[in-house]
């Protein structure tokens, strides 16, 4: 996989967890909240405007367009997986951030993630 492509990848799969970590400080700074006939416009008003909600879909469009152009350059049986780093990802920042556990089973599976991201890579 040349530098190019790895940074492309890189950034689209960057690029997908912040939009997950600004999706969450969203729904953070709006509260728990239900969808009924009454209230879907308001709450839906409050989820259009808040301002970590629109950043994750900001970035969402841009991890879209990189991610596009990393397709063009990798095959998706090697790029695809490549997502899983995100996970690896959000849970860290997730932890530090929003205070979310990193139990020992977790960080078992993340270690099962980055072997796995490595040896697709490496394939």
């Amino acid at each position: 996989m040349s530098p190019v492509a790895f940074a492309l990848i890189l950034a689209g799969v960057l690029l997908n967890a912040a939009a997950q970590l600004c999706l969450k400080a969203g729904t953070n700074a709006i509260g728990h909240f239900e969808f009924h006939l009454d209230n879907v416009i308001p709450v839906g008003l409050k989820i259009a405007f808040q301002p970590y909600i629109l950043g994750g879909l900001a970035c969402y469009v841009f991890s879209l367009v990189i991610w596009i152009l990393a397709l063009s350059r990798v095959p998706v049986s090697i790029a695809y997986p490549m997502l899983s780093i995100g996970y690896v990802i959000n849970a860290a920042v997730a932890h530090y951030w929003f205070g979310e556990a990193l139990a020992a089973q977790k960080m078992l599976g993340i270690g099962f993630i980055i072997v796995g991201v490595v040896l697709v890579a490496r394939s």
